[in-house]
């Protein structure tokens, strides 16, 4: 065998060697034989003046052209390859401060429309109701306005955006709320995912059909939230500062923190933070394998714990102060629990090598799954016997449709997850499934808004 070779080139070899080594693929002396073939192929076109990268690529065909499994991996991986070819150190010092000036100034326009109510007596602070239901029409068309600019929409990609948004607009403007009502808070809840997936469709540039295209939105939104908890982070530290330096001279800040700096602030970070997941992307891309390693065994070990606790209480329904799983509020907060479980999952997936086999961490994303899905199962009996008890509500309603939808999406993840982690199914039909249930939770949001309030009466 051939002396090492450049490291970015051995860790190509490694992925090529990790995949012609499947249980299901050839002998490990044949795999060596064949990685013989290969370095020996990327010796002599290196000696020939290709780079090597260049002959990496040029090798792994022509050994395709001796065995089927390394054609299949040239075939299959080419488009990466060339890639890491063609792209290498271009794009990132191309994003690196692009559309800067761009976001800031989006920055700012969300900032100033968040405090146009104030000039109608409308304070952030005194006026929940009414934030609720229009901030995040006040502050996302900014962020899709980001994306459409930056990738150059069509028309025709502009006006799938802005259709919906006029739409939320029209329904929020025109619904009679009750103040402080179920309905209003849940389609206050349910328009944020439903504008955040339409502007989702501003991200992929209208390649709404691609599951490629909406596995990297996934993983925007994950490195969009991890940037905007640091932000609000540093924020809150400011916040405190501002305070306590106001309060050294006797003056109260309080008013400027609740109807500025927080609302303002908010809707500033929500753009920068946008900007900050595509122009430091090499940061969060060390920062995510780290993040999906650390919190899924924590949350494994929560839902696990969850189902031996519920199994000893025996019952998830009654509502008195001894039964403590069976609050209505647990309930919800299991609710929440589940969506992280389904989002850290798509984000592990999102930071995930499409390229390398199963390993430990995949098996424990299956206990994770598989542990959220009897979770899932629990909370539904429990739900549907609270249904039957005392009736059908907006509240109960809304997250009994989300658990059914957490139930399919979850059903559908422990068994291509299973698979794949034995070697049966490819990387990618995780992925598909996955990233097919976004127009799923998108619709159900919308349904959520539009169809419950006056399905029950506004109330």
């Amino acid at each position: 065998m051939t002396e090492d070779l450049d490291p970015r080139i051995e860790e190509q070899i490694s992925t090529w060697r990790a995949y012609v080594s499947r249980p299901e693929a050839i002998d490990g002396r044949d795999v060596d034989e064949l990685e013989d073939h290969l370095r020996g192929q990327i010796d002599r076109l290196e000696a020939s003046g290709l780079d090597g990268d260049e002959a990496f690529l040029v090798a792994v065909k022509r050994l395709g052209g001796l065995d089927d499994l390394s054609r299949e991996f040239a075939r299959e991986h080419s488009e990466r390859l060339w890639k890491q070819l063609m792209f290498q150190d271009e794009p990132r010092a191309r994003r690196t401060g692009g559309g800067l000036l761009l976001a800031v100034g989006l920055a700012v326009g969300a900032a100033l429309a968040v405090k146009i109510p104030a000039l109608f007596g409308i304070q952030f602070a005194e006026d929940g109701d009414f934030y609720g239901r229009w901030y995040a029409l006040l502050v996302l068309p900014f962020l899709a306005a980001y994306f459409l600019v930056r990738r150059k929409a069509v028309l025709p990609t502009i006006a799938v955006v802005a259709v919906p948004f006029v739409a939320a607009a029209v329904v929020m403007a025109v619904y009679p709320f009750a103040p402080g009502g179920a309905t209003l808070m849940l389609a206050a809840t349910h328009l944020v995912v439903a504008l955040w997936l339409v502007t989702g469709i501003g991200y992929v540039n209208g390649r709404v059909r691609s599951s490629r295209a909406r596995m990297d939105f996934i993983r925007f939104t994950g490195e969009w939230v991890v940037y905007l908890a640091l932000i609000a982070l540093g924020g809150g530290v400011l916040i405190a500062l501002t305070m306590g330096v106001f309060a050294a001279i006797d003056l109260d800040a309080g008013w400027f923190v609740e109807e500025v700096m927080i609302p303002c602030g908010l809707a500033g970070a929500i753009i920068i933070a946008a900007w900050l997941v595509e122009a430091k992307q090499s940061v969060i891309e060390n920062i995510a394998p780290v993040l999906t390693k650390l919190f899924t065994p924590l949350f494994t070990l929560l839902l696990l714990a969850f189902i031996v606790a519920g199994f000893i209480q025996g019952n998830l329904i009654d509502d008195s102060s001894t039964e403590m799983f069976g609050q209505r509020d647990l309930l919800i907060l299991f609710d929440i629990v589940l969506v992280v479980v389904v989002g850290l999952l798509l984000y592990a997936l999102s930071a995930r090598d499409p390229l390398t086999p199963p390993s430990w961490f995949d098996r424990m994303q299956l206990l994770m799954v598989v542990a959220a899905l009897v979770v899932d199962i629990m909370v539904l009996v429990a739900m549907i016997g609270r249904i039957a008890e005392w009736g059908a509500s907006p509240n109960k309603l809304a997250s009994l449709g989300l658990n059914i939808i957490l139930l399919a999406n979850l059903t559908g993840a422990a068994w291509l997850q299973l698979r794949f982690a034995m070697h049966r199914a490819p990387y990618e039909r995780l992925e598909r499934w996955q990233t097919g249930f976004m127009p799923v939770y998108l619709a159900w949001a919308a349904i959520v808004v539009v169809v419950f309030p006056p399905l029950f009466a506004f109330a």
